[in-house]
């Protein structure tokens, strides 16, 4: 039976690896596999046009690549591939992003269906959460589920821009894929 650890005890034990990512889900670690390159390179794609959409506005938002933390539940606690946090900046210590607004996964073969069933629904549970995009790396297309009241849209994103409101930020599909 794997060990359950609190968040603390996550925290401390995910310091003292000499390397690797994990996630923790209902208290259990979880090892993330190793990345394929179409998936890095999308990923740092990812970043760089939330970050310049970010720029372009003004708003007081950040842009962060994986190794942010979004706390879902006091046992899960998961590691996007980029997050946008709205409000006062994130301090330089924070490993958590304490109002994430945009949540990415770019979709591997190993994590899909957890990408697109329970972290769907876990995201969600976090109230600043607006948009959780999910980033194909077999082709250009995104799909988008967006907080609308008390309900979760889902549009499939197949070519021009992704409109992202709140924060009230556009990326271009394109530019998610470019090299």
């Amino acid at each position: 039976m794997a060990q359950v650890l609190s968040r603390q005890e996550y925290q401390r034990w995910v310091e003292q690896q000499p390397r690797g990512r994990y996630e923790r889900v209902g208290g259990v670690v979880h090892a993330m596999a190793p990345e394929r390159w179409v998936h890095a390179r999308i990923k740092a794609n990812v970043w760089q046009a939330l970050r310049h959409a970010i720029l372009s506005t003004g708003l007081t938002c950040q842009a962060a690549p994986d190794g942010m933390t979004v706390e879902i539940d006091d046992d899960t606690d998961y590691e996007p591939d980029a997050l946008v946090n709205c409000g006062a900046p994130i301090p330089d210590d924070a490993i958590a992003a304490p109002n994430p607004v945009v949540v990415v996964e770019v979709l591997s073969p190993s994590t899909q269906s957890v990408d697109t069933g329970g972290k769907l629904a876990d995201y969600f549970r976090v109230p600043s959460i607006q948009h959780y995009l999910l980033v194909r790396t077999q082709r250009q297309e995104v799909i988008h589920h967006r907080r609308t009241g008390d309900r979760i849209e889902t549009r499939i994103i197949g070519e021009g821009d992704i409109h992202l409101d709140p924060p009230g930020i556009r990326i271009a599909l394109g530019d998610l894929y470019a090299d």
